[in-house]
């Protein structure tokens, strides 16, 4: 006698699960989730009060599984749009390794699971945050700006900006000056990072529909107000200095970076309409990367640094 009964597989509709661990892995969008990660970890190592090691640990898991649940609620919902994309077309959902109902049923679980878990282990207000940059990610931007508006990344961007604050409320069960300060980092830093992007993935956004800025305002518009915000990213990234939240060490190579940021975003200004290699974009979009990831380890660094300094001497 069969110990499973074979005729269940034929059931109308029925069909076994072939995704690896691998695919929903891929749902969740490790590189994103790694950003948002380290983010937070700043958020959370900055505050100026200390945390139960376990608990930090339990903070930033559940942070990184929220990430990971708007990750796989996204790829649910933009399979359509994903499949026509050269960049995305090889996701687990339109690729068919994962169904739509997985993703969705994944993304649903996972996103219950780590806001309940911040909530009841450590506090009510970073789970509270946690749901809702889950919520504005997957639901806010996913199902409307994304598919409605060019401002789409700027107003969006504050689902990603969120998590440094979500850290650091994890600790201190407040929100300060400072995390906010860490929130506009970020959000000002997501319009030129992105647009940088769709400069060189205009023809794949168009095929998609998506309203990017280039496809909807042209790209000598974009160009401008990617240079527009390096200018406007610039002072506030030296803003934890300006307001006394660092030492001067940080203050300089904040200084540092962000020239470098808006020397990047000045060659892409001076790109030609008809520049189709687009290496100054291509550039620009690498920099942002670093930039940012440098911005928060220097920030880290000098509070860590400064903390045992002040320890020692005390």
């Amino acid at each position: 006698m069969a110990l499973v009964d074979d005729t269940l597989t034929d059931e109308p509709g029925f069909r076994m699960s072939e995704a690896t661990a691998g695919d929903f892995f891929a749902l969740l969008k490790p590189r994103v989730m790694s950003l948002v990660v380290f983010t937070a970890f700043v958020g959370l190592v900055a505050a100026p009060v200390t945390i139960n090691p376990l608990l930090a640990v339990i903070a930033i898991l559940a942070i990184a599984i929220g990430a990971g649940a708007s990750g796989a609620l996204n790829m649910w919902y933009d399979a359509d749009i994903d499949a026509v994309m050269t960049r995305t077309a090889g996701r687990p959902v339109p690729a068919g390794r994962v169904r739509p109902g997985e993703a969705l049923s994944f993304g649903l679980v996972l996103s219950v699971l780590s806001v309940m878990t911040l909530g009841v282990l450590v506090n009510w207000l970073s789970a509270t945050l946690l749901a809702f940059t889950i919520f504005f990610y997957a639901v806010v931007y996913t199902m409307w700006l994304k598919r409605w508006t060019p401002q789409n990344i700027v107003i969006g961007g504050a689902a990603g900006a969120i998590p440094p604050v979500i850290g650091w409320a994890a600790v201190t069960g407040t929100v300060s000056l400072e995390s906010i300060v860490l929130f506009l980092i970020i959000f000002l830093w997501t319009p030129p990072h992105f647009w940088a992007l769709a400069l060189f993935k205009s023809e794949d956004y168009a095929r998609a529909g998506i309203p990017m800025m280039p496809n909807v305002a042209g790209q000598a518009s974009t160009r401008r107000q990617i240079f527009a915000y390096a200018l406007i990213l610039a002072p506030v990234g030296v803003l934890p200095w300006a307001l006394g939240f660092t030492t001067p060490v940080y203050g300089v190579l904040a200084v540092l970076l962000g020239a470098g940021f808006v020397w990047y975003a000045w060659k892409v200004l001076q790109m030609a309409d008809d520049d189709h290699v687009m290496k100054p974009a291509k550039a620009l979009f690498g920099y942002s990367l670093l930039y940012l990831f440098a911005i928060f380890a220097i920030y880290l660094a000098d509070c860590v640094v400064g903390r045992a300094l002040a320890t020692g001497g005390a």
